[in-house]
């Protein structure tokens, strides 16, 4: 009977099943699938617990982790059947859901601490925009514990289990195919949002554009950990472009805070004209921002480019791994792996 490595969340492998009586049988490496998924999902556990404690990076990274392990998942649980990937992916599209209206003020107080280093600013009308903003963000914040607090997360953790259980078991290679075809989705879906959007400065449309990218980023890495290099350049394109604008989006987000206190009496003499030099830095800072992601689309295109021509072929005909993926072991896992070597070994001579 093989070493059989299962996920919980602390992603700990079951070594004491190891079978005297043919040693040889013995994996202490796990499929490329279950190590994908247990990456993700350990990241989930680590992020969460931060967030849950109020941690503003925890919340962030949490919500960051939660959205690779949706992309992940669909992709990984192709072809299998009772393998709870759907019951895994609701939940964990909940804890997405719970932990975004609170990271969006997290970065607006940030935006605001930046501001009060500049030189020029109104501090007076910052700080009617600061009092506005956190007042809110508290409120966010309960909403949050509480919708994190519906999510069972032993449940989650016995649906990635079994899922992981399965992908051990199953050594089918119908995921790569669809993931093949997710690249492909989701580049299109891009290169149509990078159309879409064009030269004009317009929100909506280039808030579009960074959620078609940071999508085709996250399948973009699952195809780069699986050992297709092209993949790793256009994650690293990619991820600059949804970088610039993020930082557009988040500064738009302040820009209706301002806009919201703008339209409420003024706490302090001289707030109001305060408030409206803050809006005119903002817009300028946006325009900005806005010329920089323009500079980058020939980037995008190529990146796009090589992700339909060179990255889903490639991870649609490597059916054969070059080796398995690699990952960290505790110190009993380590033992245990050695002690089956040796077995094996001991077994030829």
């Amino acid at each position: 009977m093989p070493v059989i490595y299962w996920l919980t969340w602390g992603w700990k492998p079951c070594h004491n099943v190891l079978s005297s009586r043919n040693p040889t049988m013995n994996r202490v490496n796990p499929p490329v699938t279950t190590v994908l998924l247990a990456r993700r999902s350990q990241a989930l556990k680590r992020h969460l617990a931060e967030a849950a404690a109020g941690n503003g990076v925890g919340v962030h990274q949490a919500r960051v982790a939660s959205r690779r392990l949706r992309e992940a998942v669909p992709v990984l649980a192709t072809g299998l059947k009772d393998s709870k990937a759907d019951k895994a992916r609701r939940k964990i599209r909940r804890i997405t859901g719970a932990l975004g209206a609170i990271r969006e003020l997290d970065v607006t107080v940030a935006l605001i601490d930046d501001l009060v280093k500049r030189e020029g600013v109104p501090r007076l009308a910052l700080e009617d925009v600061r009092a506005y903003v956190m007042k809110e963000q508290e409120r966010r914040r309960e909403v949050m514990l509480k919708r994190l607090g519906r999510v069972n997360v032993d449940k989650l953790d016995k649906r990635l289990t079994s899922l992981a259980q399965t992908l051990e078991q199953a050594g089918t290679d119908d995921w790569r195919e669809a993931l093949s075809k997710r690249l492909l989705k989701r580049s299109k879906a891009l290169r149509a949002a990078v159309a879409d959007a064009g030269q004009l400065y317009e929100a909506e449309r280039l808030h579009m554009v960074r959620i078609a990218a940071k999508k085709l980023r996250y399948t973009a890495e699952v195809a780069g950990e699986t050992g297709v290099k092209a993949a790793t350049h256009a994650v690293r394109t990619i991820k600059r472009v949804q970088d610039t604008l993020g930082r557009l989006h988040d500064v738009q987000v302040l820009q209706t805070h301002v806009a919201a206190v703008q339209a409420q009496p003024p706490r302090a003499s001289g707030a109001q004209g305060g408030l409206e030099i803050i809006s005119r830095q903002l817009e300028e800072e946006c325009r900005h921002l806005h010329a920089r992601y323009l500079a980058t689309v020939g980037a995008l295109q190529a990146a796009i480019d090589d992700i339909q021509a060179v990255v889903a072929p490639q991870v649609a005909r490597r059916r054969k791994s070059r080796g398995p993926l690699k990952m960290k072991l505790s110190s009993s896992a380590a033992r245990a792996a050695s002690l089956s070597k040796a077995s094996a070994g001991t077994s030829h001579r």
